[in-house]
Protein backbone atom coordinates (compact mmCIF):
# COMPACT_ATOMS: atom_id res chain seq x y z
CA UNK A 1 0.00 0.00 0.00
CA UNK A 2 1.27 3.43 -0.91
CA UNK A 3 2.27 5.71 1.98
CA UNK A 4 -0.38 8.32 1.11
CA UNK A 5 -3.05 5.61 1.25
CA UNK A 6 -1.74 4.51 4.64
CA UNK A 7 -1.89 8.11 5.84
CA UNK A 8 -5.55 8.50 4.79
CA UNK A 9 -6.42 5.18 6.39
CA UNK A 10 -4.64 6.20 9.60
CA UNK A 11 -6.51 9.50 9.73
CA UNK A 12 -9.88 7.80 9.27
CA UNK A 13 -9.79 7.00 13.02
CA UNK A 14 -10.83 10.08 15.06
CA UNK A 15 -8.54 9.30 18.00
CA UNK A 16 -5.53 9.22 15.67
CA UNK A 17 -6.45 12.66 14.37
CA UNK A 18 -6.60 13.87 17.98
CA UNK A 19 -3.17 12.36 18.68
CA UNK A 20 -1.77 14.08 15.62
CA UNK A 21 -3.17 17.41 16.84
CA UNK A 22 -1.55 16.89 20.24
CA UNK A 23 1.89 16.41 18.71
CA UNK A 24 1.52 18.93 15.88
CA UNK A 25 3.55 21.59 17.70
CA UNK A 26 5.02 19.78 20.69
CA UNK A 27 7.08 16.66 21.14
CA UNK A 28 5.31 14.51 23.73
CA UNK A 29 6.13 11.28 25.50
CA UNK A 30 3.90 8.28 24.88
CA UNK A 31 2.68 8.50 28.49
CA UNK A 32 1.70 12.14 28.09
CA UNK A 33 -0.25 11.30 24.96
CA UNK A 34 -1.94 8.35 26.67
CA UNK A 35 -2.92 10.57 29.62
CA UNK A 36 -5.02 12.71 27.27
CA UNK A 37 -7.31 9.78 26.42
CA UNK A 38 -9.66 7.51 28.31
CA UNK A 39 -8.25 4.33 26.75
CA UNK A 40 -5.48 1.95 27.68
CA UNK A 41 -1.84 2.76 27.04
CA UNK A 42 -1.77 -0.29 24.78
CA UNK A 43 -4.51 1.20 22.61
CA UNK A 44 -2.64 4.52 22.37
CA UNK A 45 0.55 2.63 21.55
CA UNK A 46 -1.22 0.88 18.68
CA UNK A 47 -2.49 4.21 17.37
CA UNK A 48 1.03 5.66 17.57
CA UNK A 49 2.39 2.67 15.64
CA UNK A 50 -0.18 3.15 12.87
CA UNK A 51 0.54 6.88 12.61
CA UNK A 52 4.28 6.25 12.57
CA UNK A 53 3.91 3.55 9.92
CA UNK A 54 1.88 5.95 7.78
CA UNK A 55 4.72 8.48 7.88
CA UNK A 56 2.77 10.96 10.00
CA UNK A 57 4.82 10.75 13.22
CA UNK A 58 8.49 10.81 14.12
CA UNK A 59 9.63 8.85 17.16
CA UNK A 60 12.71 9.69 19.21
CA UNK A 61 14.06 7.81 22.19
CA UNK A 62 15.30 9.65 25.24
CA UNK A 63 16.50 7.00 27.69
CA UNK A 64 13.48 4.79 28.34
CA UNK A 65 10.98 7.34 27.02
CA UNK A 66 9.65 7.47 23.50
CA UNK A 67 8.89 10.96 22.27
CA UNK A 68 6.57 11.69 19.37
CA UNK A 69 6.12 14.66 17.08
CA UNK A 70 4.09 15.15 13.90
CA UNK A 71 6.19 14.56 10.81
CA UNK A 72 5.90 17.63 8.53
CA UNK A 73 6.85 15.67 5.40
CA UNK A 74 3.99 13.23 5.91
CA UNK A 75 1.52 16.04 6.40
CA UNK A 76 2.88 17.92 3.37
CA UNK A 77 2.20 14.91 1.16
CA UNK A 78 -1.46 14.98 2.24
CA UNK A 79 -1.64 18.74 1.71
CA UNK A 80 -0.20 18.43 -1.82
CA UNK A 81 -2.73 15.70 -2.62
CA UNK A 82 -5.62 17.89 -1.46
CA UNK A 83 -4.24 20.94 -3.25
CA UNK A 84 -4.03 19.02 -6.53
CA UNK A 85 -7.55 17.66 -6.11
CA UNK A 86 -8.90 21.13 -5.22
CA UNK A 87 -7.17 22.75 -8.20
CA UNK A 88 -8.58 20.09 -10.51
CA UNK A 89 -12.09 20.58 -9.10
CA UNK A 90 -11.86 24.35 -9.53
CA UNK A 91 -10.70 23.89 -13.11
CA UNK A 92 -13.68 21.62 -13.86
CA UNK A 93 -16.07 24.10 -12.24
CA UNK A 94 -14.57 26.95 -14.28
CA UNK A 95 -14.94 25.01 -17.53
CA UNK A 96 -18.53 24.09 -16.70
CA UNK A 97 -19.37 27.70 -15.87
CA UNK A 98 -17.73 28.92 -19.07
CA UNK A 99 -19.60 26.24 -21.04
CA UNK A 100 -22.92 27.30 -19.50
CA UNK A 101 -22.20 30.93 -20.32
CA UNK A 102 -21.36 30.04 -23.92
CA UNK A 103 -24.55 27.91 -24.23
CA UNK A 104 -26.63 30.81 -22.92
CA UNK A 105 -25.00 33.20 -25.39
CA UNK A 106 -25.74 30.80 -28.28
CA UNK A 107 -29.39 30.53 -27.20
CA UNK A 108 -29.71 34.29 -26.87
CA UNK A 109 -28.15 35.03 -30.28
CA UNK A 110 -29.56 31.99 -32.09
Amino acid sequence: MELIDQAWKALAEPRRREILQLVANDELAAGEIAAAFDVTRTAVSQHLTVLKGAGLLDERRDGTRRLYRARPDGLDALRRYLDEMWASSLDIARRLAEGDAADQEVRRVG
